[in-house]
């Protein structure tokens, strides 16, 4: 393991995290709120940080990251970024406890969208858009925008790219990772200005219009509004966004193939079929299950809000239109289910992705056919081909191992005096990247009240869940680090 390029890479990813701090410093500085000086501050101590780094280090000629290198890389990143990620806070005062500040800050970068934060609108428009900046950052993947803009890894930078990168398969646009990045990034730039856009023409005013699109694209959750986007009261509004959470939550090489002139790109894919379906019938069942008289008493309004929260679960975004812990029992224990699979491979959504749960069915389908008819030799496909059976443990790993850790880490909070629902429903939540929970975690209330071992686990689910199990357990075993 050679730590040089490792530490020369982190400097970098800081140098640009320190560089985005400086657009929240445009905000505040138009604004002239107070929060100026601690933007400014905080964005050149990480500045300087990173280029200090950058020199200690510098990579010599000729040097290609390797695939341990790349998840090293990958997990010290996200754990080091939020740290300097929450300096604004931390100097402004308004999270004056570093716990609290890198909860709030990790939970940006990881695009999950739990906050400590009681009242947001009385936040500085500065910091409110450096929070919401921190999704936006997060949601692609800052390593992919380094990538992108700064392509000085080489070939290497494909190490990076397989570490970072949601999903158990990863389509590659074009030959080159630094010009897939660049792809990548345009379509998602490209979204998020179209929604800024089109949430204006329904009258949100340009900044919380900017700030939801970061926090919506990202599939991040954080509003500057304390009601979230149920504050603005508008069918259309909540229909564009609804709209935006589902292309969020969709593989972003399908929408570069649309847009490229193949329109049929999104319904030829088999994970997009089987999201698409899952969204339809989830909210079929919660609008039945909360149109009665003791919950909505309107078949249109119960309508309205299932078809908005339910892709705000599934695309893992965690916006909120109404307490859906409020609602009847089935509701949310359908909401609660579909915080597993979460979104697609390739999307800012997080969860165990869709594909490798249709893979997992498909299996368990084939092995039940086999029962019957012994001799059956049939193979499990995806967009019409054979999934070598590597692929298939490869996924029943994971899945285990998911599912393991979401149990450890409930415990573990039941064990710090939460109860049961909220024990497994904020776990369950921080891992998939969604924000909001049941219990005492709901849309209406927020993750403040949690002790100090509490928010820390719940750090490390978020990391967890973002760089999906493996990225991270991997750094911690013996083996990685034998020769």
């Amino acid at each position: 393991m050679r730590l040089k390029p490792v530490l020369s890479v982190v400097g970098l990813l800081l140098v640009v995290v320190g560089i985005a701090m400086l657009a929240a410093l445009a905000v505040s500085w138009y604004y002239r709120e107070g929060d100026t000086m601690p933007i400014l501050y905080s964005s050149l101590i990480t500045i300087l940080s990173g280029a200090l780094l950058l020199v200690l280090f510098k990579a010599t000629g000729g040097e290609e990251l390797r695939p341990r290198e790349g998840f090293v890389i990958v997990t010290l990143g996200w754990v080091i970024i939020p740290a300097f990620g929450c300096l604004p806070f931390l100097f402004s005062g308004a999270i004056p406890s570093f716990t609290d500040a890198y909860f709030e800050a990790i939970s940006g970068f990881t695009t999950t969208g739990a906050s400590i934060l009681t009242n947001v609108e009385v936040l500085p428009h500065g910091l409110l858009f450096w929070r919401s900046l921190t999704h936006w950052l997060g949601g692609m993947g800052i390593i992919v925008l380094s990538l992108a803009i700064l392509p000085l890894l080489g070939t290497g930078g494909m190490q990076l790219f397989r570490a970072e990168v949601a999903g158990p398969t990863k389509d590659k646009l074009t030959p080159r990772i630094a010009e897939t990045a660049r792809l990548l990034w345009s379509v998602y730039v490209l979204i998020t200005a179209a929604e800024v856009i089109l949430l204006i023409f329904g009258g949100m005013p340009l900044f919380d219009a900017v700030c939801h699109s970061f926090a919506t694209i990202a599939s991040g959750g954080f509003s500057t509004k304390n009601a979230s986007i149920g504050f603005f009261n508008s069918p259309y509004i909540d229909a564009v966004v609804t709209f935006f959470m589902f292309l969020a939550g969709t593989n972003f090489a399908l929408h570069y193939a649309a847009l490229k002139g193949n329109l049929k790109a999104h319904f030829r894919n088999d994970e997009f079929r089987f999201f698409l379906i899952s969204y339809i019938v989830a909210s079929v069942i919660v609008t039945a299950a909360i149109a009665g008289p003791s919950v909505h008493g309107n078949v249109l309004k119960a309508f309205r809000y299932s078809a908005f929260n339910v892709m705000s679960i599934m695309s893992c975004t965690g916006f909120a239109t109404t307490d859906f812990a409020l609602w009847v029992p089935i509701a949310q224990i359908v909401l609660l289910f579909l915080l597993f699979p979460g979104g697609c491979a390739g999307s800012t959504a997080g969860g165990m992705k869709n594909i490798r749960v249709l893979l997992l069915l498909r299996t368990a389908t084939n092995e039940l056919k086999k029962l019957i008819h012994p001799k059956l030799v049939t193979a499990v496909r995806n967009d019409g081909r054979a999934v070598e059976a590597e692929i298939l443990f490869a996924i029943g790993g994971f899945i285990i191992l998911y599912l393991a850790t979401f149990a450890i880490s409930a415990v573990v909070l039941a064990a710090t005096g939460l109860d049961l629902v909220t024990s497994m429903s904020a776990v369950a939540t921080c891992m998939a990247g969604c924000g909001p929970g049941l219990g005492t975690v709901g849309p209406a209330s927020n993750y403040a009240h949690l002790s100090a071992m509490a928010k820390w686990v719940l750090d490390a689910s978020m990391l967890l869940g973002r760089l999906e199990i493996y990225s991270v357990f991997v750094v911690f075993s013996s083996s990685f680090w034998k020769r």
